[in-house]
């Protein structure tokens, strides 16, 4: 079908009629997909047909398709892992970036999108609290700027050594290690597995009594083998607690030891941005990299990741080739000089838009708001008969636990319950949260992440939970 026949105005009407019908009743619908797995293939699993379909046909019955089978995550009531939404400028500008179609890779490919890069690079590493000379890189995600930091580490160690990793590869060079405490994510593997550096190069480092690296142990464990190439990745906001390391003392004692700093900020980087919480990342601009994600804590549309490095050579190093094909730019920056990916969407516009609309300020309140309902729904949660508080939230995560009331309740029972409740509070559709194991615990984790949740929200949580546990209240006594 000729694209002029397709009708962009009544398609693209359908499609935004469709988008803010959602919308609208986002407040209204249950957060927590209620279609089967059956049903949903059912309903999309039509054959190919051999002949096309009209286009608005297509859109309908796609939107009629997936009735049941959305998670409410762009709405207020979403507390389920680490998830935002999307303010409202940046869900236009992805739009307009899937309108205006930009191989984001070459200034030459795409002018105005690659400035906005350039602009958003500048605009974040001033929000972060990052070295101004740093480069960086927008990628999908918190894994892809770990694969991109942690390429840069890799590049840059082996440099010292007299390696050519870009050139010679991995077999028979110094072989890296990665000291982490024990709770980092598993992105961390992920990527470095990816790299071919291997999970087993991970040395797992007990956390102490506040949850990240002891100073010591750390000191301890750079002096063995201390002539072996080593990145010493920390954590800005542990995935189930918030927990920051201290970075003014773990960040020197690296580079003590000639290590590579690397942190994991996927969420709590952006703490950098709010006066409140800014003293929580004290040191962390010292690092050598760090990883964010924007569809977190920022509210833009999946997916948007950024890599920052301090060493811009090794950064280049890494990620950079030239072809007699590709125009390249001698003075303004070709986004493929600084991304694992050659062809990517330009996932900066939204951010862009993001930005401007939120400024430093509205940054700073977002993350403010969204701390101060975290606090709230974990202690009024915790004060509800048969619950209990597992973790504080010193940020946006906290944790919870559910009891159960059968006489002698042991804590696999303790952990089947609380599995129940969160379940049941899912099914309910008034508010949605996951669950995590923590020190041995089954727990609900509460991660306040979006720009919509309201004050409204967290009473409606509050008594979906109570609701819950006052049906179980007789249930599991004998």
């Amino acid at each position: 079908m000729h694209a002029k026949e397709t009708g962009y105005r009544q398609l693209l009407g359908a499609a935004l009629a469709h988008a803010l019908n959602y919308i609208d009743n986002l407040d209204k619908a249950p957060v927590a997909a209620n279609a089967s797995l059956a049903e949903l293939r059912r309903r999309l699993g039509r054959p190919l047909a051999d002949q096309g379909t009209d286009a608005l046909r297509v859109i309908d019955e796609l939107v009629a398709d997936v009735q049941g089978g959305l998670l409410g995550t762009t709405g207020g009531r979403f507390f389920g892992w680490v998830v935002g939404g999307s303010v409202p400028a940046s869900l236009a500008a992805d739009w307009l970036t899937s309108t205006w179609d930009q191989p984001a890779a070459l200034f030459a490919s795409g002018p105005a999108v690659a400035v906005i890069e350039e602009v958003c690079g500048q605009w974040l590493k001033a929000l972060l609290n990052l070295p101004p000379q740093a480069s960086f890189a927008l990628v999908t995600g918190c894994s892809m700027a770990h694969v991109t930091c942690l390429a840069s580490a890799r590049n840059a160690l082996l440099a010292r050594y007299g390696w050519d990793v870009e050139r010679r590869g991995l077999s028979g060079s110094p072989p890296i290690r990665i000291l982490s405490n024990n709770q980092r994510h598993g992105s961390i593997e992920r990527s470095v597995r990816l790299l071919g550096i291997g999970s087993g190069s991970i040395v797992d480092l007990p956390v102490n009594e506040h949850g990240h690296m002891d100073p010591e142990i750390l000191h301890s464990r750079l002096q063995e083998c201390a002539d072996r190439p080593t990145v010493v990745l920390l954590q800005a906001g542990d995935i189930n607690t918030g927990v920051f390391e201290p970075f003014e003392t773990l960040v020197p004692i690296a580079h003590a030891h000639g290590a590579w700093a690397h942190i994991d900020g996927a969420f709590g980087l952006w703490a950098a941005a709010s006066p409140v919480y800014s003293h929580l990342l004290q040191g962390a601009e010292q690092a050598d990299s760090w990883a964010v994600d924007g569809h977190k804590w920022l509210n833009v549309p999946y997916d948007c990741g950024y890599a920052f490095v301090t060493d811009k050579s090794a950064h280049q190093a890494a990620m950079s080739h030239r072809a007699s094909y590709l125009t390249h730019d001698t003075v303004a920056r070709d986004q493929i000089d600084w991304t694992p990916e050659w062809s990517h969407r330009g996932r900066a516009i939204a951010t862009y838009a993001a930005l401007r609309q939120l400024g430093k300020q509205g940054v700073a309140g977002l993350i403010e708001r969204t701390c101060q309902y975290a606090h709230q729904l974990v202690t009024r949660i915790a004060a509800l008969p048969g619950a209990e508080m597992v973790w504080e939230p010193i940020i946006n995560q906290g944790l919870v636990r559910f009891l159960s009331l059968r006489s002698g309740a042991t804590d696999a029972d303790h952990d089947r319950f609380t599995d129940r409740v969160i379940s049941d509070i899912n099914s309910s559709g008034d508010a949605f949260f996951s669950g995590t194991t923590w020190q041995g615990k089954r727990c609900m984790r509460v991660s306040v992440c979006n720009w919509k949740t309201r004050a409204s929200d967290v009473e409606a949580a509050v008594s979906a939970v109570s609701r819950v546990l006052a049906k179980h209240s007789t249930a599991d006594c004998p």
